[in-house]
């Protein structure tokens, strides 16, 4: 009897090895078949924007985001001014993901009266995995029109003077999930200056980055730096903001300090007349609110 019952155990072990062999194969050839996974960094910053300037972000494939950007007037203008609260410049723009590594966008600026119209393209993003990348790093390109009248219109005045070229490239890496940074050299070109001085091709270095201090907040800040004799006519300063980040669900909301007035590439980048020092500081804010336009999981069921 004793014979019999070992007999069992030993085939029943017999079989459990067996099997378990079998299955580690088996696991081994599927393991063996499947194709590597790249792991793609998301969400680096939680808007396109840093602070006032681009972010590498883009509004998601078939989503269109609405901002809405607003600075008073400066800190320094005292009481009767209500500290620059009766004065305001704001942006409104719409940027739409074209795709997953294509964003266009288009705005109108109290500033002169001025268009801009942009797109912003994807070439490297930061991944893990089969595929290793560092960084993610974006092309950006805008052109600005302004349409106010000449301020001389005896003299012979032509279209193309109204016109402003922008372009950055934006390179940037997320640190674990708290942390984010960004370089971002920028070039403008502006059609018409104020001066033969003043070149009409500038040059920038910029940086910025973001640190979460939980889910749904953040502190951002950004620094332009304008080189030296390019900006002759006109006293301007490198531009640097300090802001905060606040996630409600489909808004972002961005709170901010910042010594430039213009809302746009070719203003605060080489425009920018306050200084941080003289109390030249302008309380701003941005309103991002997305909207799924074309649901793209859907239109692939």
């Amino acid at each position: 009897m004793k014979r019999k019952i070992f007999l069992a155990l030993a085939f029943t072990g017999a079989l459990f090895v067996t099997s378990v062999k079998a299955q580690d194969d088996l696991m081994s050839m599927i393991n063996q078949n499947e194709k590597p996974t790249v792991d793609y960094t998301t969400a680096t910053f939680k808007s396109t924007h840093i602070v006032i300037g681009q972010s590498i972000e883009t509004a998601p494939a078939g989503n269109l985001n609405f901002i809405i950007t607003h600075h008073f007037g400066a800190l320094n203008t005292g009481y009767e001014n209500l500290y620059g609260l009766k004065q305001a410049a704001i942006r409104l723009g719409l940027e739409y993901g074209v795709t997953k590594w294509l964003g266009v966008a288009v705005g109108i600026n109290t500033d002169k009266n001025t268009w801009d119209g942009s797109a912003k393209i994807k070439l490297l993003r930061q991944s893990k995995g089969a595929k290793k990348m560092p960084v993610s790093l974006d092309i950006f390109g805008n052109t600005a029109i302004y349409t106010t009248k000449w301020t001389d219109p005896t003299r012979t005045n032509f279209f193309t003077s109204r016109v402003t070229y922008a372009m950055q490239v934006l390179i940037a890496r997320k640190f674990g999930n708290s942390v984010s940074l960004q370089i971002t050299p920028s070039w403008v070109h502006k059609n018409l200056v104020p001066q033969t001085a003043d070149n009409n091709d500038i040059f920038t270095l910029g940086a910025g980055g973001r640190v979460k201090l939980s889910q749904r907040v953040a502190i951002n800040a950004e620094y332009h730096h304008l080189f030296a004799k390019q900006v002759v006519s006109t006293k301007a300063y490198d531009s640097f903001s300090l802001g905060v980040d606040i996630e409600t669900g489909g808004h972002v909301f961005q709170i901010f300090l910042t010594n430039s007035y213009g809302e746009y590439e070719q203003t605060y980048l080489t425009d920018t007349r306050g200084k941080w020092s003289n109390g030249d500081i302008f309380l701003g804010f941005n309103i991002n609110r997305m909207f799924t336009i074309v649901n793209h999981k859907t239109r692939k069921e």
